[in-house]
C-alpha cells in the first residue's frame, strides 16, 4: 500500500487565492478561492459552461491565471511550475492512456515521466499496482481491459509518484455500478493521505466520498460548505444545487 499517513506539513496542499480568467471580453472564472488539506475530499460541482475546467487547468498548471495566485505546498505555482507540478496527480476526463502498451509497461513510463529513481521505481510500481487493484493484469495490453480497469491504470499513473494533491475529472464516467462502487472506495482511500479534488455532475458519488462540496455557476463559486454542515441543515444537495445554478440567477457570495 501506499503511505497511509498524513504529512507533516505546515502548509495546506493547495491555496487557490482570487483566481480569475478572461478569454478576451469574456470572464470565465472569476474570484475563486480555495484551500485544502491532506484528508479533505472536494466534490467540484457546477453546471456546463460554469468555468470548472477553466479553474481545474489552472490549477493543474495548464492554464496561467489572468490573476490571483495557486500555491501548492506552500510554493507558488508560476513561479516553479516544473517544482510544484511533482506534488500534482491529475487524471483528465479523457485518460491519457496508450492502449498499444502492458499495464507494466505504461505505469514504469509514467513514473519516469514523473522523474521517479530507478532505485525507486519498481517499489512504486508494485504498490500502487496492489492499491488500485491491477497485480492480476500487469501484463495485459491496456486496450484489451475493461473500462473500470482502465480507469484504475489512468488513476495509478496520477499517484504514482505520490504527490499530496489528487485532481480527479469524472472518473466514473462509463463505469457500471460495481466498477463504480470499487472506485469510490479507492477515491475514500487516497483521501485518507492526499487532498483530493473530485469534479462531477453525479451528485450522490459527491455525497458517497466527499467531506466538502463547492458550486460554481456563472464563473464564480457560489457554495463553499462541508457535507456534514449541509446535512446537520437537512440540506439537500440536489436542491441546492438546482437552487443556486438554475437559470440566469447572477452568482453570490459563497454560501459558507
Amino acid at each position: 500500500m501506499l503511505i497511509d499517513v498524513i504529512p507533516d506539513n505546515p502548509h495546506p496542499v493547495i491555496e487557490a487565492h482570487s483566481l480569475n480568467r478572461q478569454f478576451g471580453d469574456r470572464v470565465a472564472v472569476c474570484d475563486v478561492n480555495l484551500k485544502l488539506c491532506c484528508g479533505d475530499i472536494l466534490g467540484f460541482l457546477g453546471p456546463n459552461g460554469a468555468g470548472k475546467s477553466t479553474t481545474m487547468r489552472m490549477l493543474t498548471g495548464n492554464l496561467a491565471p489572468s490573476s490571483g495566485h495557486v500555491h501548492i505546498c506552500g510554493t507558488d505555482l508560476l513561479d516553479d511550475p516544473l517544482a510544484v507540478k511533482r506534488h500534482i496527480g491529475y487524471l483528465p476526463e479523457i485518460p491519457p492512456l496508450y492502449k498499444e502498451l502492458t499495464v507494466d509497461e505504461y505505469l514504469r513510463f509514467a513514473a519516469r515521466l514523473h522523474g521517479l529513481a530507478k532505485a525507486s521505481l519498481q517499489i512504486a510500481m508494485d504498490e500502487v499496482k496492489q492499491q488500485c487493484e491491477l497485480n492480476d493484469v500487469g501484463k495485459r495490453l491496456i486496450g484489451v481491459l475493461s473500462k473500470g480497469y482502465q480507469q484504475r491504470v489512468a488513476i495509478a499513473q496520477a499517484i504514482i509518484h505520490r504527490p499530496q494533491l489528487i485532481i480527479l475529472d469524472e472518473p466514473t464516467v462509463g463505469l457500471d455500478p460495481n466498477q463504480i462502487q470499487k472506485m469510490h472506495a479507492l477515491i475514500r482511500e487516497l483521501g485518507k493521505a492526499h487532498a483530493v479534488i473530485l469534479s462531477s455532475h453525479i451528485l450522490s458519488e459527491v455525497e458517497s466520498v466527499c467531506n466538502r462540496v463547492q458550486i460554481m455557476h456563472q464563473g464564480k463559486l457560489v457554495l463553499d460548505d462541508s457535507l456534514n454542515n449541509l446535512k446537520q441543515q437537512n440540506m439537500n444537495l440536489e436542491n441546492i444545487f438546482i437552487q443556486l445554478t438554475a437559470g440566469n440567477t447572477p452568482a453570490r457570495e459563497p454560501v459558507q
